[in-house]
């Protein structure tokens, strides 16, 4: 019986989220089996599949096995915590950030670490032509401030 999952915060959350989609993006880019990963990470497949979606139950170690039987190398940077108030934006203000949360109204204001993930996630439904400079700035510095200057897309 796995253990009971720890709270996370939704940053938290997301930041494994990201990490274990992250991991299965890169299995199937290199056209590994679930089953054959599991072993050569020493996990089972129920433990891969809960790194892959982002399961805070599951030990470091096993993330960092599974990272390094893909051939990563799995780097934790050690962040000051957030400031009290994260930095707010207004979803209507971004067009292309309008469109991933198209189900939102455009007055919503999400944290920034919410909308990289936004971005992150819709990545390959967004309009990337469309994106006005300002927008781009934007991603840049999402992408700079929470993701080591590249996005997990």
């Amino acid at each position: 019986m796995p253990a009971a999952s720890p709270y996370t915060s939704p940053e938290q959350q997301a930041d494994l989220e990201r990490l274990g989609a992250r991991l299965r993006s890169r299995r199937k880019a290199l056209g590994v089996t679930a089953v054959a990963c599991a072993e050569a990470a020493g996990v089972s497949r129920v433990t891969l599949h809960r790194i892959e979606v982002g399961n805070p139950s599951v030990t470091i170690g096993a993330y960092v096995n599974v990272a390094a039987a893909l051939g990563l190398h799995l780097v934790v940077p050690i962040l000051d915590a957030p400031s009290a108030d994260p930095a707010k934006i207004t979803v209507g203000d971004y067009p292309g950030l309008r469109a991933l949360a198209w189900q939102t109204d455009a007055g919503t204001a999400i944290t920034e670490t919410e909308a990289l993930n936004l971005y992150e996630r819709g990545w390959r439904h967004l309009d990337h032509e469309a994106l006005t400079d300002q927008e781009k700035a934007f991603i840049q510095h999402l992408a700079d401030t929470y993701s080591n200057g590249k996005l997990l897309v």
